[in-house]
C-alpha cells in the first residue's frame, strides 16, 4: 500500500546568515515514517510559492512543527512588543489559512509547539509572549545547557481531560512532557478544546471541537524519538492512522469519478 503523504510546515532560516532556506528537523521526518508509517515531504511554507490549495491536493495530512519563529501579534490583534521575539510572516501567511481550511475538509494535522500556537491563533485564540513572566507560571524553556537528550527530557506533568481524545489516546490522565518553549496560549480560540494543562496551568493539549477529521496539536516535543517513547509513539501512530484513512477516502472518490 502506497505510504499517505504528510507536507512539513517548517521555518524559514538563512544559513550561515546569508544563505535562505526552508527547514525541518532531521526528528520530525523519522517520527513521521517511523511511528506514523507516512510518507514526509517538506512544504516550502511561503504563500508566494505554494498554495493552500495545491497542498491540500498534494497531501494526506499535515504536521506543524515547532520554530524559533513566533506568530505575528497581529495576527491575533495585538502590539508587537520585544517579548515576541522573532517572526516568519510567510508561514503565517500559508500555516493560518491551511489549518482552517483543514479543519473544514476534515483533512488530519498534528501541531507542534509553534504548530499549537498556530491552530489557537488560525481558529481566533490569541498567545502569551513570555509564559514564565506571568504570575504563579514556570519557566516552560528548553534549558540553555547539556546534550540534546537533556534537552528533550521530561520535565512536568500534564493533566489530561477525563475522557477525552488524549486521555483516550494514551491511556492515562496525568503524563509527562518535555517542554521547549517561551509562549502558550493566552486565551483558547472559541472552538479550541484544551484537554491538557501543565501543573501551573498552562495549556498543552487542545483538539478542535466540531471538527470532522484529526486535529489535535501539543505544546510539546513529541517528534524526539517518537518511535520509543510511549507517549509520544501512539500519538504519531492515530496520526498515521488518520492520514490512511483520508488516503483511502480520497482515492475512493478518485475511483468513483
Amino acid at each position: 500500500m502506497t505510504r499517505p503523504i504528510v507536507g512539513i510546515i517548517g521555518n524559514f532560516d538563512l544559513l550561515n546568515d546569508e544563505y535562505p532556506v526552508h527547514t525541518s528537523g532531521v526528528m520530525n521526518s523519522e517520527a513521521l515514517t517511523q511511528a506514523s508509517g507516512c510518507l514526509p515531504i517538506v512544504i516550502p511554507a511561503d504563500p508566494k510559492l505554494v498554495s493552500v490549495e495545491e497542498v491540500m491536493e498534494l497531501c494526506d495530512g499535515f504536521l506543524f512543527t515547532g520554530g524559533r519563529p513566533n506568530v505575528h501579534p497581529s495576527e491575533y490583534g495585538h502590539e508587537e512588543t520585544p517579548a515576541h521575539g522573532t517572526f516568519d510572516r510567510a508561514r503565517d501567511g500559508l500555516a493560518l489559512p491551511l489549518i482552517r481550511a483543514l479543519v473544514e475538509a476534515g483533512q488530519p494535522f498534528l501541531g507542534i509547539c509553534r504548530g499549537f500556537q498556530e491552530v489557537n491563533v488560525a481558529m481566533g485564540g490569541t498567545l502569551a509572549p513570555e509564559i514564565r513572566d506571568l504570575p504563579g507560571r514556570m519557566n516552560h524553556r528548553m534549558p540553555t545547557e547539556g546534550t540534546l537528550e537533556d534537552r528533550f527530557s521530561r520535565r512536568h506533568k500534564v493533566t489530561l481531560t477525563q475522557g477525552g481524545a488524549f486521555a483516550n489516546l494514551f491511556g492515562a490522565e496525568k503524563i509527562e512532557t518535555n517542554t521547549l518553549h517561551g509562549q502558550g496560549i493566552c486565551t483558547a480560540g472559541p472552538r479550541v478544546i484544551v484537554e491538557g494543562r501543565a501543573e501551573d496551568g498552562t495549556a498543552e493539549a487542545i483538539r478542535i471541537d466540531g471538527a470532522p477529521g484529526f486535529t489535535l496539536a501539543v505544546q510539546w516535543h513529541p517528534e524526539f524519538k517518537a518511535a520509543q517513547d510511549p507517549i509520544s509513539k501512539p500519538l504519531f501512530e492515530a496520526f498515521g492512522e488518520a492520514c490512511r484513512a483520508y488516503h483511502a477516502q480520497k482515492m475512493g472518490k478518485a475511483r468513483a469519478a
